[in-house]
């Protein structure tokens, strides 16, 4: 059975009228197949999916990401990679199973493939802890991409988290060093990583391993440092007010690729990814393989610099930086202060702060 949003019931309705006219033994009575009758249905139902969906706001945005019947990370492994082994544990603690992780083969290549995974029913959401991953899920990841980079191996994650999980024994197991931990290792590694953000990227639990050289977007997915709820219950105490909220952080992917967040947009088919899984495979595998070849001919240093200077350059055009193109590290150039002493404003008010204490010490 489908499921539907709530501002999905005038599309419920036509595809509903449609499965009928498909299917008129399921009427009263027999009868012939309509096939005008079906054919302007279509349209019609294609025209209420464009109208719709070209104009989702940031909150309806978030519940497509959040669909339940929206493929899922295991859906993507299963369908995309060839000899996926996965592999368990952190040799600290134990299994995250919020977590699938594996070598495999991606167009007769080794890939190493990390999936925050939810699940697709109830039973399999409370075994995968609704892809809310713990302390021993990041230790796991961190060991596996170490692997991955000690024998050159390109690393792709897909990303599908409302956060990391918040509980007491994940804290006290370390949960934010966890954290810490993988982000220090996705920006040391110096094979290629490409992150693929399917749903939601929520908080910490996301940027763990979206530190990567290509983040990239699902159409209709979300990234952002809290929830809309999360962020409406903070600034204003009132959760309902989660419509502002998602306005006001710039979570949609459309937002984030102008503020050059991410780096690509990988389109879904029309109504969402879950309307036509072919489809969607078929976007992703494109994005990948375009992505992968791009690091063919860099060298190891090359890879990690691109990836170092790609995070440093995020919300620093308006500043100082003349040149954004290269930060090798955070330091400040000497030409920077030197723009900046050629202000005349600047020099006139230091004179004159330097007369005003040159002034008062010779009246004391």
């Amino acid at each position: 059975m489908k499921n539907y949003l709530n501002f999905e019931t005038e599309i419920k309705d036509l595809e509903s009228e449609l499965e009928k006219l498909k299917d008129p033994y399921n009427q009263e009575g027999l009868s012939e197949v309509d096939t005008q009758k079906i054919s302007s249905t279509q349209v019609e139902l294609d025209k209420k999916l464009n109208d719709v969906y070209s104009n989702l706001d940031p909150w309806q945005t978030t519940m497509v990401a959040r669909h339940e019947d929206r493929p899922k990370s295991k859906f993507f492994i299963d369908n995309l990679f060839e000899d996926f082994i996965s592999l368990s544990g952190d040799r600290y603690y134990g299994e995250d199973k919020s977590v699938l992780t594996g070598f495999a083969k991606f167009s007769g290549h080794s890939v190493l493939v990390i999936g925050q995974e939810k699940g697709e029913d109830l039973d399999s959401r409370i075994e995968r802890n609704f892809g809310m991953m713990r302390p021993e899920g990041y230790r796991k990841t961190i060991r596996l991409m170490n692997l991955a980079n000690k024998f050159n191996i390109p690393i792709i994650s897909f990303i599908d988290t409302p956060g990391a999980y918040p509980g007491v024994g994940a804290e006290e197991r370390g949960q934010a060093e966890a954290i810490a931990k993988s982000i220090e290792c996705c920006m040391e590694l110096k094979v290629p990583t490409i992150a693929i953000i399917i749903g939601e990227g929520g908080s910490g639990g996301a940027i763990a391993l979206a530190s990567s050289n290509k983040v990239i977007m699902l159409e209709n997915a979300i990234y952002s440092v809290i929830s809309p709820e999360g962020c409406a219950t903070i600034l204003w105490r009132d959760p309902k007010k989660m419509l502002d909220a998602a306005k006001a952080m710039k979570l949609s992917a459309k937002d984030l690729l102008k503020l050059k967040v991410i780096d690509e947009i990988i389109p879904e088919p029309l109504g969402g990814a879950h309307r036509d899984r072919d489809l969607m495979l078929d976007n992703v595998r494109n994005s990948i393989s375009k992505n992968l070849d791009q690091y063919k001919e860099m060298t190891s240093e090359d890879i990690m610099n691109e990836r170092k200077n790609k995070f440093l350059k995020i919300g620093r055009n308006d500043g100082f930086m003349n040149n954004a193109e290269d930060l090798g590290n955070l330091s400040i150039k000497k030409n920077n202060f030197d723009n900046i002493f050629k202000s005349k404003k600047l020099l006139f008010s230091i004179g004159a702060g330097l007369l005003l204490i040159v002034s008062l010490f010779f009246l004391l």
